[in-house]
């Protein structure tokens, strides 16, 4: 169900429905690839809200909303979060979205809730960040590691994949 609708600046109201990821997010990135392909395709339009410019088109979602949770905005302004959003974008699909309808049942909506919460929260730790390792614009970096800004080293790159070894990533 859409907990909140929004409006949009002059000339922005989309075509289609909008996924709003997280860009600097490479675990979001991945599952927004996964999410487009379970989706019909051409129906949905994948935006990253770390785009200031992006996040200005939805008037009433805010940066600290949008890293809580993806958002699906529908054009009516209608938006669904976590994987409420996943599974409509999901619905758009004949078969997948017979399967997607299941979410609604009693008790399962509360435990795929619970689990997307966790997972959330925790998604710079799964897969790291694509940005720079001199931190996090705007500090979001402390949010999600508790580090006063500064991003633990990549562990794609030599340094940071020994520091990984050794517990220190």
């Amino acid at each position: 169900m859409a907990t909140i609708c929004v409006t949009f600046a002059p000339g922005a109201r989309p075509d289609e429905p909008v996924v709003l990821y997280d860009g600097h997010c490479r675990f979001c990135k991945s599952q927004m690839r996964n999410l487009l392909r379970f989706a019909r395709p051409g129906a949905l339009a994948p935006v990253d809200f770390q785009d200031p410019d992006q996040l200005a088109r939805f008037e009433g979602l805010s940066h600290d909303r949008c890293m809580e949770a993806m958002h699906l905005v529908l054009p009516d302004g209608r938006v669904y979060r976590g994987m409420e959003a996943a599974v409509r974008a999901v619905l758009t699909r004949p078969v997948l979205g017979a399967v997607a309808w299941l979410y609604y049942l009693p008790g399962l909506r509360q435990l795929l809730d619970a689990i997307y919460r966790a997972i959330a929260k925790r998604r710079y730790r799964l897969a790291g960040r694509r940005i720079a390792e001199e931190g996090c614009d705007g500090g979001t970096c402390a949010v999600h590691f508790g580090d006063g800004g500064a991003a633990p080293p990549d562990r794609a790159s030599p340094a940071g994949a020994a520091d990984a070894r050794r517990g220190r990533g």
